[in-house]
């Protein structure tokens, strides 16, 4: 740096150059408009790289400077950035002491990288599950491999991802390196279901940061790797325990594409029907993740490394004692209305198997035993839900039930011990087939926990998951249904629900991409549960094919209905119809596969959600369900969502 005058305004300025750069340009700093919008004494890093600056000024060749105010101090970071300090005032340091407010900025920056992390996978994959349906997550781990920090994205992921995380860190030990980023998707590495790609970067001993994307087909017995029927793990698709993705930089494409082309070994299986969807999913989740290590470097740089480490630390405690509030509260009302400290919930899947749920709730420590002893075995079909799974339902209700504006983490699980029978439904052998138990058993799951508390009524409890696929495509959705009622609100209507938070696919881009029309999508009125508050609606969807596959249904709540609480009535079961084109109607169960042919058409009915109280009750309802206010959206969680749904 040095001083240089400005003649065009008479004002005494800094000169700093930027070396290395083939084409930089020059940026002006008014450092009152700085000083108004941060106040002085702040550090504020501004980036200024060339490939930014030249899209929005248009130059070229200019001297690579920027201009900065008397007063004011300026360095160039690791990164490349300009960090410029406004005002004489040195920044107060950070230190690893908490600190509410910076506990509350360490929350949002985390929470922010893994939400980077995400657009940037869905900007750079290239299949229609990932970057239309946003059937990914993404997530920062700690040193241990527990979970410090998510974006908003897939529930049934989230929690079992640091499972997966922390059996790698187990099984490779001291056999990590940099360069390497490791792929898995076994359930007994902490995977949900193979078609769910795990890719998880380390910078030991730092931190993790992982990505897990749907990938539409990896192998098995049915295109798009969602096989109603599969009875062993081997039929649902290419498996990965702790496979290196990456070695030393190097992409192992060989490798890889050897591993999903395995599955077609199997008799009656077929290997990966999509291998260069999947190669470019798989490098779109590397990105990502080397987009995660970037931002956590820069944190680092910013604060230190103890620094970043302690607030790790401070937020999965801030979690925990969240939960041992609301763990306390809830048991202080029962006690105070006379009820014991015990809770107990059941349902069942529609093939009978019941899951069992009994809950004791310890005051003095704001803790709690979960004990799902009594649930059914393992089943001789692929609803068995690997303990992962088990536990990702876990984390999310007992975060809904906290109600406050924590990150979902590891700490939600500190103050409860879970007790899961193995050979269970819910803990099922290595080789035991789980594609259903991830999107069908952790939805029933949720309903018995949510419904021991008292929380709402039992929402569709199903993703409703649709394939089809032939010789040369492949295609995947789940279909929203209704939500459950709760005290005080309405469920709501066509909505993804619970362990999902999934879109569908853009009817223009399904019927140019695909060989069906989408020939009608609207709600399921009078399918929710009638009650004080009403359950949500499911919806109808009927898809006509223009060329010969096979269609493929995975579904639930086709025997028992979502049931209503407190009085309130059940939801509407979901239903399953194929229309042959001669115009005979077959009702095709809650799991089957089935040839189609060009004219046929499935029409799929969802499940509506249970209802809340009863339904005859005349007391008035809250002023604000009556008159719903309206407002235009706006703000910064509007725009986020606006850019999440921008290709």
């Amino acid at each position: 740096m040095r001083p240089d005058g400005a003649a065009e305004t008479g004002v005494r300025r800094t000169r700093i150059c930027i070396s290395g750069r083939r084409r930089d340009h020059s940026l002006w700093l008014p450092v009152s408009k700085l000083q108004g919008a941060e106040g002085v004494g702040h550090a504020i890093v501004l980036p200024v790289r060339a490939d930014s600056l030249v899209a929005e000024m248009d130059t070229t060749g200019m001297e690579s400077t920027i201009l900065v105010e008397p007063a004011c101090q300026a360095e160039v970071t690791e990164t490349g950035d300009i960090r410029i300090s406004v005002g004489a005032e040195a920044p107060s340091a950070v230190g690893t002491q908490l600190d509410p407010i910076h506990l509350s900025i360490f929350s949002h920056r985390f929470m922010s990288i893994a939400e980077q992390m995400g657009r940037i996978l869905q900007r750079t994959a290239i299949s229609t599950n990932i970057k239309e349906r946003l059937d990914f997550s993404c997530a920062l781990f700690g040193p241990d491999g527990g979970l410090v920090s998510n974006a908003p994205h897939i529930p049934v992921h989230l929690g079992a991802m640091q499972e997966t995380v922390q059996f790698q860190i187990r099984h490779l030990g001291a056999d990590l390196h940099p360069g390497d980023v490791l792929l898995s998707n076994h359930p007994s590495a902490g995977g949900s279901h193979l078609p769910d790609l795990t890719v998880i970067t380390p910078t030991r001993p730092v931190f993790y940061v992982a990505s897990r994307g749907h990938h539409a087909d990896i192998g098995g017995i049915t295109p798009g790797s969602m096989p109603p029927h599969s009875t062993t793990l081997q039929q649902e698709g290419a498996v990965f325990l702790s496979f290196r993705l990456v070695q030393a930089g190097v992409f192992q494409e060989e490798a890889v594409t050897e591993a999903l082309r395995a599955p077609g070994k199997v008799p009656g299986c077929s290997g990966t029907r999509n291998l260069h969807d999947n190669l470019s999913d798989l490098r779109a989740q590397v990105a990502a993740n080397q987009k995660g290590i970037q931002l956590v470097g820069e944190l680092i740089g910013q604060y230190g490394l103890d620094v970043v480490q302690a607030y790790m630390g401070h937020i999965q405690a801030n979690a925990e004692l969240a939960v041992r509030d609301m763990l306390r509260a809830f048991g202080t009302s029962r006690q105070a209305r006379g009820l014991p400290l015990e809770l107990s919930a059941e349902d069942h899947m529609d093939d009978g198997s019941p899951i069992r749920l009994r809950v004791q709730i310890n005051l003095s420590q704001g803790s709690a035993v979960f004990d799902f002893s009594g649930t059914g075995p393992e089943v001789l079909g692929n609803l068995n839900a690997p303990r992962a799974v088990t536990l990702s339902a876990l984390i999310y209700c007992l975060r809904c039930l906290v109600g406050r504006d924590i990150p979902l983490n590891q700490g939600c699980l500190a103050p409860v011990r879970v007790v899961i029978p193995k050979g269970s439904i819910l803990d099922p052998s290595p080789e035991a087939a789980v594609v259903g138990g991830n999107v069908l058993t952790s939805q029933r799951v949720v309903d018995v926990i949510l419904g021991a508390f008292g929380a709402c009524a039992a929402s569709q409890g199903c993703m409703n998951n649709v394939t089809l696929g032939n010789a040369h495509m492949g295609y995947y959705e789940t279909v929203a249904g209704g939500a459950g009622a709760g005290p005080g609100w309405h469920g709501r209507s066509g909505v993804h629900s619970h362990m999902t938070n999934t879109r569908i696919t853009d009817p223009e881009i399904l019927e140019s991409r695909y060989p069906v029309i989408l020939r009608r999508f609207e709600l399921r009125r009078g399918s929710g549960g009638r009650g004080r508050f009403r359950g949500g609606d499911g919806v109808i969807r009927e898809l006509l094919f223009r060329e010969e596959a096979l269609l493929s249904v995975l579904t639930e709540r086709r025997t028992f209905q979502p049931y209503g609480l407190m009085g309130g009535e059940p939801g509407t079961r979901g239903l399953n119809l194929l229309i042959r084109k001669d115009g005979r109607t077959v009702n095709l169960g809650g799991k089957t596969s089935v040839p189609v042919s060009p004219g046929d058409v499935f029409c799929l009915h969802t499940p509506g959600g249970g209802g809340y109280g009863d339904p005859e009750d005349p007391a008035p309802l809250p002023a604000s369900l009556l008159q719903p206010p309206a407002f235009p959206e706006r703000g910064s969680v509007y725009e986020y969502r606006r850019a999440q749904e921008t290709v």
